[in-house]
C-alpha cells in the first residue's frame, strides 16, 4: 500500500515537472519585445524596399534627421529603416570591402513582435537584406527591448543581479567586440552593491541610485547611463522597456533568433524568481556552466539546441562534462 502512495507522487511530481517546463516556455515566449538591428552594405533605400518586399508593406519618407523609411504593414506594424551616426559605413566593390557614405548606415527597427507571432519573418527580412549585400562590422551591434509592463521593484532589482552575476560569461559568449564595450559596459559593481545594500522599495528610489554620478537631465534620450549590457534609462524614462545591448549585429537569422531566446529568457527569470544573487558563480567549465543555465532559464530541449550551440560556441571547455575533457557528441 505504502509503496503504491510513493509510486502515486512520484508519477504526479514527474507530470508536474513536465507541465512547469512546458508553461515556463509558453509564458516566456508571451513577453512583447522589439529589435533593432544595426548593419551597413547596402542603403537605406536599398534595405527599406528589402524589408517592404518580405513584409508586403508600402514604404514612407518621414524626411527627418535620421533620414527614415517608414515601411506600414496591412496589420498596423510599422518598421523603420533609419541612420545611425555611430556606424563605421562600408560597402563592397568587386568582392573587396570599401568605405562608403552615410547613405550605407543603416538600422533596423521593429514594431512590437511576440516570438510566436512574428520570429519567422524577422528570420526571413535578415535572410533577405544579407541576401542583398548587406553585411555587419565591428561598430555595429543589436539592440533588444522587453516589455517593462510587468516588472516592478523586485524583478528590476532581480534583473540587475542576474546580469551582474552572469556578466563574464555573457560577455565571453556573445563575444562583444573591444569597438563596442563603451556603448554596452558591464553592470556597475557601485550600483550593484548599492541596490543591494539600500533594498529600495519603489521605482523611484531605484531610479535614483541608478542616476547616481551622472551630471545632466535624466529626460535626455542619449543619456550616459544607456550604455550597459542592462540599459534601464529606457525603463525609467523612455517607453518603459529594458534593452540589453550586449550583442554583436549579425545577419544570421539563426544567431539573431538565439540573442532574442536569450533576453526572453533572461527576461522571464527576472519576472519569476523570487530573487537573486549578484555573486558571480565559480567556473571551471565555461561550456559546461553556459549550457547547464540555459537549460535552467527555459532553454532547454531541442527546439533551442541550435541557440545553446550559438551560444556556448566561443566559450572554452565541454558542455557535456564539468570536469574533465571527454566529449560526448551531440550534447549541447
Amino acid at each position: 500500500m505504502l509503496s503504491s502512495v510513493y509510486r502515486a507522487i512520484y508519477v504526479c511530481a514527474k507530470a508536474r515537472k513536465h507541465t512547469f517546463g512546458k508553461e515556463v516556455n509558453l509564458d516566456m515566449f508571451k513577453e512583447k519585445f522589439g529589435i533593432e538591428i544595426e548593419f551597413t552594405g547596402i542603403t537605406r533605400n536599398k534595405a527599406s524596399k528589402v524589408v517592404a518586399e518580405v513584409v508586403n508593406g508600402t514604404i514612407t519618407e518621414t524626411r527627418d534627421y535620421y533620414d527614415t523609411k517608414e515601411i506600414r504593414t496591412t496589420d498596423g506594424g510599422k518598421w523603420k529603416v533609419m541612420y545611425d551616426g555611430s556606424l563605421r559605413c562600408q560597402t563592397k566593390r568587386n568582392g573587396e570591402v570599401i568605405s562608403a557614405g552615410r547613405d550605407y548606415s543603416c538600422e533596423l527597427v521593429s514594431p512590437i513582435l511576440t516570438y510566436d507571432e512574428d520570429i519567422e519573418t524577422l528570420q526571413e527580412i535578415v535572410r533577405a537584406l544579407r541576401k542583398s549585400g548587406a553585411f555587419t562590422n565591428a561598430s555595429c551591434g543589436i539592440h533588444i527591448h522587453l516589455d517593462g509592463a510587468d516588472h516592478d521593484v523586485r524583478t528590476i532589482r532581480n534583473f540587475i543581479n542576474i546580469i551582474a552575476s552572469k556578466n563574464d560569461l555573457l560577455y565571453k559568449a556573445l563575444e562583444i567586440k573591444q569597438e563596442r564595450m563603451r556603448f554596452c559596459k558591464k553592470m556597475d559593481e557601485h550600483l550593484v552593491t548599492s541596490i543591494n545594500k539600500k533594498h529600495p522599495k519603489t521605482l523611484a528610489q531605484l531610479a535614483d541610485i541608478w542616476y547616481q554620478g551622472y551630471y545632466g537631465s535624466r529626460n535626455t534620450h542619449y543619456h550616459d547611463s544607456r550604455y550597459h549590457f542592462l540599459n534601464l534609462h529606457s525603463f525609467f524614462t523612455g517607453n518603459h522597456t529594458v534593452e540589453l545591448r550586449g550583442f554583436n549585429s549579425e545577419l544570421h537569422a539563426g544567431k539573431v533568433r538565439s540573442y532574442i531566446c536569450l533576453a526572453l529568457a533572461l527576461n522571464h527569470q527576472a519576472l519569476t524568481q523570487k530573487c537573486a544573487s549578484s555573486k558571480k558563480p565559480q567556473v571551471e567549465n565555461e561550456k559546461f556552466a553556459m549550457r547547464t543555465y540555459l537549460n535552467r532559464i527555459g532553454m532547454i530541449g531541442e527546439e533551442f539546441k541550435n541557440c545553446r550551440v550559438h551560444l556556448t560556441n566561443a566559450l572554452s571547455g565541454c558542455s557535456a562534462w564539468r570536469f574533465g575533457t571527454r566529449e560526448l557528441g551531440g550534447v549541447r
